[in-house]
């Protein structure tokens, strides 16, 4: 009977003395952060001044702004838009142009094609990053966000449309950033192909490119205005794949005169390029005798680059790198259409010059106010959308964050 009232005065006093001791609690974890990244083809990176886009204007004297940024080469759509995406150059995520060819798989791809075969693809896409480590993400027609990388796609993502109404797409990334915490995505990736749809056609000097400045301007201000109405803080950043320039298509070159015989080459115009890749059974004589033959007839229409060319571009050992690549410079451009038929407008894709330079501009609690970057290589992205993410980087990428740590809030 003793034995058992020692007991419970004992339990009791354990009791009491629980509530008197100090208890220590966990610094409670901030909130995760969140990103939209908006990507607006073929914007320029002097349209933001050139064509009076307040918004993004807007974004730049309240956050940062990039003087410009430079893209991967080739400057093409698909080679940076994965470039920005995976932190890689093209010969390491593997869309090197939007068309090319494969040697060892003897296969080509065009655009989009990574929705049907991901095997296209390498890296780790942001939208990957953020799942894998349980951060949910959304796209909307960012490109190949549709592609099964890794076996993974983001949570919530669109097939692309190209007449998607732009105002519902605003309104949906608004609506994914207004879902309850445990389904809302925090990195969501958007794009519009307007201004590099009008600076083809019609030439970055244009009325047409200037309306179509407008109208993608407007969109991130309706994006903004929404942002403003959540109940957290966002981390906005808009930026572009490359610039454009000015065609001559009386400076267009026809590679149909240089004859290459396609019983022994696959030849793909890019345009900007002409890739000449090797049949399988050419031989590297062959390939030898090809590569003098256009060297002594080039003229000053186009030149035969070298190895060390691409290696200073990042662009060499890859299967998918031509045996022989011709570069022109603008505003020529690689033709087969009689001049008739030839248009001249706007082209991107050349070797790096001030013109192929893209738009940068950020906003939100991780930046700090009012400053300028000087130009940067657009790898730099991914590790700087991870930083403030808080996404751990355990693969090899190309990119580096120092370039962006100046603009970043400690």
């Amino acid at each position: 009977m003793n034995k058992c009232r020692l007991s419970l005065w004992g339990l009791l006093s354990v009791v009491l003395l629980s509530f008197t001791l100090p208890v220590t609690a966990a610094a409670p974890r901030s909130p995760q952060p969140t990103v939209v990244m908006m990507s607006l083809d073929g914007f320029r990176w002097d349209y933001i001044e050139k064509y009076h886009a307040t918004h993004l204007q807007a974004i730049a004297a309240n956050g940062v702004r990039a003087e410009q940024m430079r893209p991967a080469y080739p400057t093409k759509t698909f080679p940076n838009h994965l470039t920005l995406i995976t932190g890689l150059y093209p010969v390491h995520h593997g869309i090197v142009d939007n068309r090319f060819c494969d040697k060892e798989r003897q296969q080509c791809y065009k655009m989009g094609m990574g929705k049907d075969d991901s095997t296209w693809i390498s890296g780790i896409p942001l939208w990957n990053l953020a799942e894998i480590n349980g951060v949910k993400a959304a796209t909307y027609f960012w490109p190949e966000s549709d592609a099964r990388i890794n076996g993974m796609t983001p949570s919530y993502y669109y097939h692309y449309s190209k007449p998607a109404n732009y105002e519902a797409r605003i309104d949906q990334i608004i609506d994914w950033l207004k879902m309850p915490a445990a389904t809302r995505p925090h990195f969501v990736a958007g794009y519009f192909s307007l201004v590099d749809t009008m600076g083809h056609e019609f030439g970055p000097d244009s009325a047409q490119v200037a309306q179509a400045v407008a109208k993608v301007d407007a969109m991130i201000g309706r994006l903004r205005a929404g942002i403003q109405t959540l109940d957290y803080p966002v981390n906005l950043i808009v930026l572009a794949d490359h610039g454009m320039t000015a065609i001559d298509d009386k400076k267009a070159f026809d590679f149909r005169e240089l004859a290459i015989d396609e019983t022994q080459f696959q030849v793909v115009n890019a345009s900007t390029r002409l890739l000449i890749y090797a049949k399988p059974a050419t031989s590297a004589q062959q390939v030898a005798a090809l590569r003098q033959q256009l060297s002594k007839v080039a003229a000053g229409h186009y030149r035969v680059l070298t190895d060390e060319y691409l290696q200073a571009r990042h662009y060499t050992g890859s299967p998918r790198v031509a045996d022989i690549i011709l570069e022109v410079d603008a505003p020529s451009y690689f033709t087969e259409k009689p001049l008739a038929e030839r248009h001249g407008g706007g082209n991107h894709g050349y070797s790096y010059i001030k013109d192929m330079g893209a738009l940068f501009v950020a906003e939100g609690p991780a930046f700090k106010q009012g400053l300028m970057l000087p130009p940067f290589d657009n790898v730099s992205i991914y590790p700087l959308v991870a930083h403030i993410l808080r996404l751990p980087i355990t693969h090899p990428i190309d990119g580096s964050i120092t370039p962006l740590l100046p603009v970043l809030n400690p």
